[in-house]
């Protein structure tokens, strides 16, 4: 049983490295679309990575339960400033 602790151990220490980050679009209130970037919620420098995205995209945004939420649909840009600041970009889902 051991080994399949260890096996476990092992697996989530590899999914940790191969985080996905998702981004996604979601009508809010009044109809208004927000893009919703999860996956990154063990990061200790997210506001910090929030407010980057925030000004370079020129938008309003939070983060909020573990979720960057951006006013507006910037999927595609926020998935290219993402790869810019390191993030590996097969690790990062559009839908």
């Amino acid at each position: 049983m051991s080994d399949y602790d260890s096996m476990d151990e092992l697996i989530k220490e590899i999914e940790k490295e191969e985080a996905a980050i998702v981004i996604t679009k979601d009508i809010r209130k009044y109809r208004k679309p927000v893009t919703v970037i999860s996956g990154l919620q063990d990061r200790k420098d997210l506001k910090e990575i929030t407010k980057q995205l925030k000004t370079k995209i020129g938008t309003g945004g939070t983060f909020k339960e573990g979720q960057i939420i951006l006013q507006g649909d910037h999927r595609e840009t926020a998935k290219s400033l993402l790869a810019q600041m390191g993030f590996k970009e097969e690790a990062i889902e559009v839908y």
